[in-house]
């Protein structure tokens, strides 16, 4: 699965980890995250992340 990266803080989404603190079990692909999910670090909503290699 792609890596996302937000374009306001740097953040890297890795769906191998998720994001635990928010309830996102790992293996959850960034397309699968909840439209209200934001940035853990800076609160960026979706749109501001781009993928990464």
């Amino acid at each position: 699965m792609k890596k996302y990266q937000c374009t306001v803080c740097g953040h890297i989404y890795d769906p191998a980890e998720g994001d635990p603190a928010a309830g996102i079990k790992p293996g959850t692909a960034f397309e699968d995250l909840p439209d209200d999910w934001v940035c853990p670090v800076c609160h960026a909503t979706k749109d501001k992340y781009v993928v990464i290699d």
